[in-house]
Protein backbone atom coordinates (compact mmCIF):
# COMPACT_ATOMS: atom_id res chain seq x y z
CA UNK A 1 0.00 0.00 0.00
CA UNK A 2 1.43 3.13 -1.11
CA UNK A 3 1.52 5.57 1.68
CA UNK A 4 0.50 9.47 0.88
CA UNK A 5 3.60 11.78 0.29
CA UNK A 6 3.87 14.32 3.55
CA UNK A 7 2.39 17.72 3.28
CA UNK A 8 5.34 18.45 5.98
CA UNK A 9 8.32 16.81 7.57
CA UNK A 10 11.06 19.07 9.37
CA UNK A 11 11.99 19.13 12.89
CA UNK A 12 10.63 16.04 14.08
CA UNK A 13 7.34 16.50 12.98
CA UNK A 14 5.63 14.82 10.05
CA UNK A 15 2.51 15.66 8.51
CA UNK A 16 0.34 13.00 6.19
CA UNK A 17 -3.07 13.03 4.76
CA UNK A 18 -5.31 10.53 3.41
CA UNK A 19 -8.73 11.63 2.89
CA UNK A 20 -10.68 12.54 5.89
CA UNK A 21 -7.60 11.54 8.19
CA UNK A 22 -4.18 13.69 9.12
CA UNK A 23 -1.60 12.05 11.18
CA UNK A 24 1.04 13.93 12.95
CA UNK A 25 4.58 11.99 13.68
CA UNK A 26 6.67 12.97 16.23
CA UNK A 27 9.89 11.41 13.98
CA UNK A 28 12.77 11.86 16.89
CA UNK A 29 12.68 8.14 18.19
CA UNK A 30 16.84 8.50 19.06
CA UNK A 31 16.19 11.51 21.13
CA UNK A 32 12.74 9.56 22.16
CA UNK A 33 10.74 12.48 20.33
CA UNK A 34 12.27 15.06 23.00
CA UNK A 35 10.41 18.77 21.82
CA UNK A 36 11.61 22.02 21.23
CA UNK A 37 11.26 25.31 19.76
CA UNK A 38 11.56 24.51 16.13
CA UNK A 39 8.95 21.34 16.62
CA UNK A 40 6.84 23.53 18.75
CA UNK A 41 6.81 26.00 15.01
CA UNK A 42 6.43 22.67 13.46
CA UNK A 43 3.57 21.45 15.24
CA UNK A 44 1.71 25.55 14.65
CA UNK A 45 2.80 24.80 10.82
CA UNK A 46 1.29 21.42 10.71
CA UNK A 47 -2.03 22.89 12.21
CA UNK A 48 -1.96 25.81 9.32
CA UNK A 49 -1.80 24.39 6.38
CA UNK A 50 -4.30 21.28 7.59
CA UNK A 51 -6.70 20.79 4.54
CA UNK A 52 -10.45 21.53 5.31
CA UNK A 53 -10.93 18.08 4.58
CA UNK A 54 -9.53 16.84 7.44
CA UNK A 55 -12.21 15.82 10.24
CA UNK A 56 -9.92 13.51 11.99
CA UNK A 57 -5.93 14.16 13.47
CA UNK A 58 -4.10 11.53 14.58
CA UNK A 59 -1.00 12.31 16.49
CA UNK A 60 1.93 9.90 17.30
CA UNK A 61 5.57 9.50 18.50
CA UNK A 62 7.86 7.10 16.40
CA UNK A 63 9.43 4.58 18.38
CA UNK A 64 9.26 3.44 22.48
CA UNK A 65 8.11 6.62 23.64
CA UNK A 66 5.41 9.42 22.77
CA UNK A 67 7.35 11.93 23.60
CA UNK A 68 9.87 11.88 26.41
CA UNK A 69 9.35 15.99 27.21
CA UNK A 70 11.63 18.87 26.44
CA UNK A 71 14.98 18.45 25.36
CA UNK A 72 17.07 19.52 28.31
CA UNK A 73 20.06 21.70 26.16
CA UNK A 74 16.78 24.16 26.35
CA UNK A 75 18.45 25.19 29.92
CA UNK A 76 22.02 24.99 28.59
CA UNK A 77 23.61 28.52 28.27
CA UNK A 78 23.83 28.02 24.68
CA UNK A 79 20.45 26.65 23.93
CA UNK A 80 19.47 25.53 20.10
CA UNK A 81 21.41 26.57 17.26
CA UNK A 82 19.86 29.45 16.10
CA UNK A 83 17.56 29.94 18.96
CA UNK A 84 17.88 31.69 22.53
CA UNK A 85 18.33 30.00 25.17
CA UNK A 86 15.80 29.64 27.85
CA UNK A 87 17.93 31.50 30.17
CA UNK A 88 18.45 34.59 27.40
CA UNK A 89 14.94 34.37 27.24
CA UNK A 90 14.27 34.67 31.37
CA UNK A 91 17.21 37.76 31.24
CA UNK A 92 14.87 39.15 28.63
CA UNK A 93 11.77 41.94 28.56
CA UNK A 94 8.65 40.36 30.13
CA UNK A 95 6.75 41.19 27.02
CA UNK A 96 9.20 39.22 24.59
CA UNK A 97 9.04 36.19 26.99
CA UNK A 98 5.25 36.34 27.38
CA UNK A 99 5.17 36.41 23.50
CA UNK A 100 8.14 33.70 23.05
CA UNK A 101 5.41 31.25 25.38
CA UNK A 102 3.11 32.06 23.72
CA UNK A 103 4.16 30.90 20.40
CA UNK A 104 5.63 27.89 21.91
CA UNK A 105 1.67 27.09 22.76
CA UNK A 106 0.42 27.79 19.37
CA UNK A 107 1.45 23.88 18.55
CA UNK A 108 -1.09 22.62 21.12
CA UNK A 109 -3.34 24.98 21.18
CA UNK A 110 -4.74 23.93 17.22
CA UNK A 111 -5.60 20.58 18.02
CA UNK A 112 -8.73 21.62 19.93
CA UNK A 113 -9.87 23.27 16.43
CA UNK A 114 -14.18 22.72 16.80
CA UNK A 115 -14.31 21.99 12.93
CA UNK A 116 -11.72 18.50 13.59
CA UNK A 117 -11.55 15.77 16.68
CA UNK A 118 -7.75 14.93 17.63
CA UNK A 119 -6.69 11.93 18.64
CA UNK A 120 -3.54 11.10 20.68
CA UNK A 121 -1.87 7.49 20.05
CA UNK A 122 0.59 7.18 23.02
CA UNK A 123 3.46 4.77 24.00
CA UNK A 124 5.52 4.52 26.79
CA UNK A 125 6.65 7.76 27.97
CA UNK A 126 5.13 10.87 27.81
CA UNK A 127 6.59 13.40 30.26
CA UNK A 128 6.21 17.21 31.06
CA UNK A 129 5.56 18.90 27.55
CA UNK A 130 4.89 15.20 25.61
CA UNK A 131 1.87 14.89 28.85
CA UNK A 132 0.34 18.44 27.29
CA UNK A 133 0.60 17.17 23.80
CA UNK A 134 -1.31 14.63 24.75
CA UNK A 135 -3.22 16.84 26.87
CA UNK A 136 -4.17 18.96 23.86
CA UNK A 137 -5.61 16.48 22.00
CA UNK A 138 -9.97 15.39 22.58
CA UNK A 139 -9.62 11.61 22.94
CA UNK A 140 -6.69 9.58 24.18
CA UNK A 141 -5.88 6.05 23.35
CA UNK A 142 -2.54 4.06 24.85
CA UNK A 143 -0.96 1.30 25.47
CA UNK A 144 -0.09 -0.54 28.57
CA UNK A 145 3.08 0.60 29.01
CA UNK A 146 2.34 4.35 28.98
CA UNK A 147 3.90 6.37 31.72
CA UNK A 148 2.38 9.80 32.12
CA UNK A 149 4.53 12.83 34.31
CA UNK A 150 3.93 16.32 34.73
CA UNK A 151 7.42 16.98 35.76
CA UNK A 152 8.06 20.85 35.43
CA UNK A 153 6.86 21.71 39.05
CA UNK A 154 10.16 19.34 40.13
CA UNK A 155 12.25 21.11 38.18
CA UNK A 156 11.09 24.56 39.16
CA UNK A 157 8.97 25.47 36.39
CA UNK A 158 5.08 25.15 35.55
CA UNK A 159 3.28 23.22 32.65
CA UNK A 160 2.79 26.47 30.48
CA UNK A 161 2.06 24.56 26.80
CA UNK A 162 -2.32 24.37 27.98
CA UNK A 163 -1.90 21.45 29.76
CA UNK A 164 -3.19 23.04 33.07
CA UNK A 165 -7.02 23.42 31.92
CA UNK A 166 -7.36 19.92 30.71
CA UNK A 167 -5.74 18.31 33.38
CA UNK A 168 -8.32 19.52 35.82
CA UNK A 169 -11.13 19.00 33.25
CA UNK A 170 -10.27 15.79 33.03
CA UNK A 171 -9.88 14.56 36.85
CA UNK A 172 -10.61 17.18 39.11
CA UNK A 173 -8.74 20.11 40.89
CA UNK A 174 -7.42 17.89 43.63
CA UNK A 175 -5.97 15.29 41.53
CA UNK A 176 -4.46 17.60 39.04
CA UNK A 177 -2.54 19.33 42.05
CA UNK A 178 -1.33 16.31 43.07
CA UNK A 179 -0.03 15.35 40.02
CA UNK A 180 2.04 18.43 39.19
CA UNK A 181 3.33 18.62 42.36
CA UNK A 182 4.67 15.43 42.92
CA UNK A 183 5.55 14.56 39.51
CA UNK A 184 5.00 10.97 39.66
CA UNK A 185 3.84 8.72 36.94
CA UNK A 186 0.92 7.69 35.75
CA UNK A 187 0.37 4.22 34.68
CA UNK A 188 -2.32 2.62 32.08
CA UNK A 189 -4.86 1.80 34.65
CA UNK A 190 -5.10 4.60 36.70
CA UNK A 191 -4.87 6.71 33.12
CA UNK A 192 -8.27 4.73 32.01
CA UNK A 193 -9.79 5.04 35.31
CA UNK A 194 -8.96 8.68 36.00
CA UNK A 195 -10.29 9.89 32.70
CA UNK A 196 -7.33 10.80 31.24
CA UNK A 197 -7.32 8.18 28.34
CA UNK A 198 -10.23 6.70 26.81
CA UNK A 199 -8.76 2.80 26.44
CA UNK A 200 -5.87 0.96 27.04
CA UNK A 201 -4.93 -1.41 24.77
CA UNK A 202 -1.56 -4.28 24.67
CA UNK A 203 1.41 -1.74 23.04
CA UNK A 204 1.28 -3.71 19.81
CA UNK A 205 -2.44 -3.14 19.35
CA UNK A 206 -2.20 0.65 19.73
CA UNK A 207 -2.18 1.34 15.76
CA UNK A 208 -5.23 -1.28 15.45
CA UNK A 209 -6.72 0.42 18.48
CA UNK A 210 -6.93 3.84 17.01
CA UNK A 211 -7.70 3.03 13.91
CA UNK A 212 -10.78 1.55 15.09
CA UNK A 213 -11.75 4.69 16.87
CA UNK A 214 -10.98 7.10 13.91
CA UNK A 215 -13.32 5.02 11.92
CA UNK A 216 -16.12 5.26 14.31
CA UNK A 217 -15.12 9.05 14.71
CA UNK A 218 -15.43 9.65 11.10
CA UNK A 219 -19.01 7.74 10.56
CA UNK A 220 -21.13 10.35 12.12
CA UNK A 221 -22.33 13.46 9.57
CA UNK A 222 -19.49 15.84 10.17
CA UNK A 223 -21.71 18.82 11.23
CA UNK A 224 -23.44 17.20 13.45
CA UNK A 225 -20.21 16.06 15.58
CA UNK A 226 -18.60 19.95 14.87
CA UNK A 227 -21.60 20.70 16.58
CA UNK A 228 -21.79 18.28 19.52
CA UNK A 229 -17.81 19.00 20.51
CA UNK A 230 -18.69 23.06 20.63
CA UNK A 231 -21.44 22.11 22.82
CA UNK A 232 -19.45 20.21 25.40
CA UNK A 233 -16.22 22.55 24.96
CA UNK A 234 -18.70 25.14 26.33
CA UNK A 235 -19.71 23.63 29.29
CA UNK A 236 -17.53 24.35 31.53
CA UNK A 237 -18.27 28.45 30.99
CA UNK A 238 -21.91 28.17 30.67
CA UNK A 239 -24.69 28.07 33.32
CA UNK A 240 -27.28 25.28 32.93
CA UNK A 241 -29.33 27.63 31.53
CA UNK A 242 -26.97 28.69 29.17
CA UNK A 243 -26.44 25.45 28.35
CA UNK A 244 -30.22 24.28 27.20
CA UNK A 245 -30.14 27.40 25.67
CA UNK A 246 -27.02 26.52 23.45
CA UNK A 247 -28.36 23.29 23.19
CA UNK A 248 -31.76 24.48 21.37
CA UNK A 249 -29.50 26.58 18.78
CA UNK A 250 -27.63 23.98 18.07
CA UNK A 251 -29.96 21.59 17.10
CA UNK A 252 -32.32 24.14 15.39
CA UNK A 253 -29.60 24.86 12.84
CA UNK A 254 -29.49 20.80 12.47
CA UNK A 255 -33.06 20.27 11.89
CA UNK A 256 -33.11 23.17 9.66
CA UNK A 257 -30.08 21.96 7.82
CA UNK A 258 -31.71 18.20 7.65
CA UNK A 259 -34.82 20.07 5.96
CA UNK A 260 -32.73 21.64 3.32
CA UNK A 261 -34.07 24.87 5.02
CA UNK A 262 -31.10 27.81 4.67
CA UNK A 263 -30.68 30.03 7.03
Amino acid sequence: MTMPAPLLDQDGVRLTVDDAIATVTLTHPDKRNAQSPALWRALTEAGRILPGSVRVVVLRGEGKSFSAGLDRQAFTPEGFDGEPSFIDLARGSDDVLDATIAEYQNGFTWLRRSDILSVAAVQGHAIGAGFQLALACDLRVVADDVQFSMRETSLGLVPDLTGTHPLVSLVGYARALEICVTGRYIHADEAVASGLANVSVPAEQLDAATQDLVAALVAAPRDAVIETKALLQGVSGRTLDEQRTAERAAQGRRLRDLAGIGD
